[in-house]
């Protein structure tokens, strides 16, 4: 059992380990801690996507979707092997598997058939997606296979933690098949193999490209005589999102005209009565994807 890792501890581990770790949005904050507990923590899961594609996997697991809200996990690992870490705290990663299971992992003993769903294994685990199709067919290069390999390691060298701790989601709840393609057994060997030997040590890491979004500027930015070209953006993809409200514009000026936009934007996202006033909040912000000006 252990003490979840803060994010500025998960990130430096990551590094150490020669990994390319890419920090997406809000990460730190992003979890679901209001549902339940997180921690004490006793291992690594390693999950596919069944999606293609960085950027759009990335979000999915960020935002997650109706059933299943966001975060999806705690990093998602492309197929060039680089991290992208999407939420920091209890994520809908794991759900109900086998008690069993969890005790073999906490004690590092060889692992049971998983045969119960009775345990809540987003309290209990790091969860890592995996971009893969998940059919059988969809390849797993040897840099992605890497990354799994350091990502479980380095978690477990800040945990004190032996290859045992680190299983599949298939491993943990009855009926699932993620990771399909490679073995566990052989991954747990070559993370064995890892934590025998020093750490690889950080890499230079790829500069960040430059934001695609305007990040949010506080609710108070948005106040009556306020002039910025981010207000014109903003209307301009309140038009596009069909929620203008515009007799003329938009322009830089903040107005009541940019504020019953916002709030047509508020309840296309499905808030009411305080939460829709046209004062914009974070979440909200996010999801319009304001383009840079």
């Amino acid at each position: 059992m252990a003490t979840p890792l803060t994010a500025d501890r998960l990130l430096k581990a990551l590094r150490d380990e020669g990994l390319e770790v890419h920090e997406y949005r809000s990460w730190r904050t992003h979890n679901r801690n209001s549902k339940g507990p997180w921690g004490p923590v006793n291992g690594v899961m390693i999950h596919h996507t069944v999606t293609k594609g960085t950027a759009s996997s990335v979000e999915l697991c960020y935002e997650g979707h109706s059933s299943l809200p966001g975060p999806l996990c705690h990093g998602v690992i492309d197929k060039s092997g680089a991290v992208h870490l999407v939420g920091n705290g209890r994520a809908n990663h794991a759900g109900l598997g086998d008690r069993d299971v969890l005790n073999a992992v906490v004690n590092e003993t060889a692992l049971p058939r998983d045969n119960e769903a009775d345990t809540d294994g987003n309290r209990h685990f790091y969860g890592f997606e995996c971009i893969n199709l998940g059919d059988g067919q969809d390849p797993w290069p040897e840099a992605q296979k890497l990354a799994i390999e350091k990502v479980a390691a380095a978690i477990c060298r800040a945990h004190g933690w032996s290859q045992r701790s680190v299983i599949g989601h298939l491993e943990w709840q009855p009926g699932k098949v993620d990771p399909r393609g490679f073995s566990m057994d052989t991954m747990r060997s070559r993370i064995a193999k890892r934590l025998g030997a020093k750490p690889d040590g950080p890499k230079p890491q790829t500069p960040k490209p430059p934001a695609k979004y305007e990040p949010f500027p506080g609710s108070a930015f948005f106040r009556m005589g306020r002039e910025s070209r981010i207000i014109t953006a903003m209307g301009k993809r309140l038009v596009a999102e069909g929620c203008g409200r515009y007799e003329e514009g938009p322009g830089p000026e903040w107005t009541e005209a940019d504020r019953k936009s916002y709030a047509a934007w508020q309840r296309k996202l499905g808030y009411s009565g305080d939460d829709a006033d046209g004062t914009p909040g974070r979440t909200s912000w996010d999801k319009l994807r304001v383009p840079n000006v």
